[in-house]
């Protein structure tokens, strides 16, 4: 169905319901389901015109015919979704509205919900088209006045972003990857309540099964406490989270459920410089030295992967690499003899936004790689930011490339083909190994397979950053944090000294009577929240109990003064509630319109994460001359008359800037290399997410290279998230992705021969 017909229809099911509705008496449910229906016209309207205008012109910005993809495409892709349910929705209930079967309140609660996510969506098509005014032709990264691209950020991450973390959770991405969505959200607002609380290890995440539960059933509730998390915990907390993966229960689970291989065998390289010949002249030699960065010389960990047992993996020398991890579960079965060397090798590069994550989270689909490629895969384990900031990381999967080069025979391979891989931040340093190992006149791998790959970290805008607002796992502020830490700009935990972020070792060392301990206290906490919800309901003037021992981040957040609608549970407020809590008027009229909702939106928070701080101290200097209020106000000239979108009203405790010049390197912002230097790259392999906020940094990258004249081949999977690798087993479709990035390692290890 085009574009103007799904509109057509679901404006005629929306007048219809509006009518039936308005013609059920004075009721509130009915005045409420009359008045959603009246936005959803009054928003669909406003939106179509605006999604055909970037729907016209969005071909101009693809690779070329065969990969029509965008961020313009990606997010008219993403209107068309939350369009399509309300159409399906609105059919649903005007063939059931009349039934006594028809569960009102929980029509009420997902119509009200899309419609704050369509609001939303109809500012990103007019931030889309504000780009598109702007912008140089063809480009899809902004690149016009600094102060110009740091108000249209600063208005941009003001949005509420509630909205798509409640009940419309994921609705842009196939359903099978929802219920894995829904689980994390459930359990990153859980961490977040006991994180900074005092407890280590695995109480945190023990505590979080018990407290979880009412926000598993109270979509609305979770929505806003993901938001306050989102916007408010500094990269330590994402940098947690993202390592419980990391405990040695989990990913035993993990390895359990993957492929079962021969050789798994974390070795540490030792800092020792070694000389590699040039390609130029090999009777020339250029000597590598260890990593220098921040923290001077130090071991560089890898790990090992492969399915067969080859000559070269049980000698004397590499022996003396391993390091020990503890006991392993056993996975070999005994072969009679060893394999021959590989003429093959895949050296790998893990992501995690470049602060967390090892090759151990990434073991399970590495180990698939080796069973379907029949080569040995060397995945490096680099130091992570902001302990160890920008050039460290590089540093380190340089000189662990060059000793994989170098000492190919040990890894079980004879180096014939030797492929770069990675996924995320981990194809960014694919990109920047590659370029370091041409200034160095070393070899180069015959070829790299990055997976949506971050190539461009400068403070910027384009129109699948967008999409950050509603992408659960890459929001816009931990895009931010990451890229911070990876400069340097965010060195030191805030915490308080008793209350660190959670390390490796403290995930996974726990004394058993605290751990007890942390367990009946979450079950406590758990019932009580229950009977907490029933106190509410039994007894609304009652007043809660504080928590006498602790408070944890997201309670204080949320232990805000009683307003006009008093303290009942999120979930049964309407939307024109919800926007009640963020004003001190009420409007006066009650119907549920965006129009209405938008007179009482929240002032746009001052804070800006993307601000660079030589913009911050203009914007201090000049608060005379021009407020905040003021600029923003000219940024929305754009919108329609009477079209505002909700504002969110939690600001960030302090800015997370991209904050250092650093980030216009090319070593660390591979778009931004001149073509002298992308020039010199090997063939390039781009497996990029329609639905990605990274999607521009895959699609810009591959038109650089193709218009130098470079081999470079740009794949794009629909209806998936960033990260679908480390999902490879989850379901169908993220096992076809994974399925497309080993099919480009396999073009490179095995290129196909000339035609006869």
């Amino acid at each position: 169905m085009d574009l103007r017909t799904m509109t057509q229809s679901l404006v005629t099911l929306a007048e219809d319901n509006m009518a039936f509705f308005s013609s059920q008496g004075p009721g509130e449910t009915a005045r409420r389901l009359s008045g959603v229906f009246a936005g959803v016209r009054e928003q669909a309207l406003g939106l179509e015109p605006t999604l055909g205008r970037l729907l016209s012109v969005a071909h101009l910005f693809d690779l070329d015919a065969e990969t029509p993809a965008n961020g313009y495409r990606s997010l008219v892709h993403t209107a068309r979704c939350c369009l399509g349910h309300l159409l399906h929705k609105s059919r649903y209930v005007a063939s059931n509205r009349r039934s006594i079967f028809f569960r009102t309140s929980h029509n009420l609660a997902e119509l009200e919900a899309y419609l704050a996510a369509l609001t939303q969506l109809r500012a990103l098509a007019y931030y889309a088209q504000h780009l598109l005014a702007t912008n140089q032709p063809g480009r899809l990264f902004f690149e016009g006045d600094e102060r110009l691209i740091a108000d249209f950020l600063h208005e941009y991450v003001t949005l509420h972003k509630g909205c798509f973390y409640g009940r419309c959770l994921g609705f842009q991405f196939t359903p099978a990857i929802r219920p894995f969505l829904q689980t994390i959200s459930i359990g990153l607002v859980s961490f977040g309540e006991h994180y900074k609380r005092n407890e280590t290890g695995l109480s945190v995440t023990a505590s979080s099964l018990f407290t979880g539960g009412r926000f598993a059933i109270d979509p609305e509730l979770r929505g806003a406490e993901f938001e306050r998390i989102v916007q408010n915990l500094d990269v330590h907390f994402w940098k947690a989270f993202w390592n419980i993966t990391e405990i040695q229960v989990l990913s035993s689970l993990a390895n359990m459920a993957s492929a079962t291989v021969r050789v798994s065998r974390l070795l540490s390289l030792p800092p020792t410089a070694f000389e590699m010949p040039l390609t130029a002249d090999p009777k020339v030699t250029v000597t590598i030295s260890p990593p220098l960065a921040h923290t001077g010389p130090g071991p560089v960990l890898v790990r090992l992967i492969s399915y067969d047992l080859r000559e070269g993996q049980d000698s004397e020398a590499l022996s003396r690499l391993v390091r020990s991890e503890g006991p392993r579960s056993l996975e070999l079965r005994s072969r009679p003899q060893q394999a021959p060397r590989s003429r093959c090798l895949v050296v790998h590069i893990h992501g995690g936004g470049f602060v967390a994550q090892t090759s151990k989270s990434h073991e399970p689909y590495l180990k698939s790689w080796a069973q379907e490629l029949g080569a040995p895969i060397l995945s490096i384990d680099y130091s992570l930011a902001p302990e160890a900031p920008f050039p460290r990381a590089l540093e380190e999967c340089f000189y662990a490339y060059c000793w994989a080069v170098k000492h190919c025979a040990l890894l079980g391979s004879t180096g014939e083909r030797i492929c770069l891989a990675g996924d995320s931040a981990g194809g960014n340093l694919c990109f920047t190994v590659s370029l370091r190992a041409a200034a160095y006149g070393v070899r180069l791998p015959d070829g790299i397979m990055a997976a949506y790959p971050a190539t461009m970290l400068q403070a910027t805008a384009s129109p699948s950053r967008l999409l950050s607002l509603m992408d659960p796992l890459l929001p816009l502020s931990i895009l931010s944090k990451c890229v911070s830490a990876y400069a340097g700009g965010e060195t030191e935990d805030h915490s308080d000294s008793g209350q660190k972020a959670l390390g490796m070792m403290g995930l996974v060392q726990r004394d058993t009577a605290v751990l007890f301990r942390d367990l009946r206290l979450g079950a406590s906490s758990w019932l009580n929240s229950f009977l907490e919800l029933s106190g509410h309901k039994s007894h609304p003037n009652s007043v809660p109990i504080a928590e006498p021992m602790r408070c944890s981040v997201s309670e204080t957040a949320l232990a805000q003064p009683e307003g006009p609608l008093g303290t009942d549970s999120l979930k049964g407020l309407t939307l024109h509630d919800l926007s009640l809590r963020g004003s001190s008027e009420t409007p006066d009229t009650p119907e549920l319109s965006l129009s209405a909702e938008a007179r009482g939106y929240s002032t746009p928070s001052a804070i800006n994460f993307l601000l660079r701080p030589e913009v911050a101290s203009e914007e201090s200097e000049a608060g005379a001359e021009l407020s905040t209020k003021d600029r923003v106000q000219g940024l929305c000239a754009a919108f329609p008359e009477g079209f505002h979108p909700r504002r969110s009203s939690h600001g960030a405790k302090r800015m997370t800037p991209y904050s250092s010049p650093i980030v216009k390197n090319p070593f660390m912002s591979p778009l931004l290399a001149p073509d002298g230097m992308l020039q010199i790259l090997p063939p390039v392999h781009i497996v990029a997410c329609a639905l990605d906020p990274m999607l521009d940094d895959s699609v810009m990258f591959a038109r650089r290279l193709r218009s130098l004249g470079q081999p470079v081949t740009l794949r794009v999977v629909e209806d998936l998230p960033h990260g679908f690798l480390s999902l490879a087993a989850l379901c169908h479709e993220t096992r076809q992705a994974a399925a497309l990035c080993v099919e480009h390692i396999r073009l490179v290890l095995n290129p196909p021969g000339p035609p006869v």
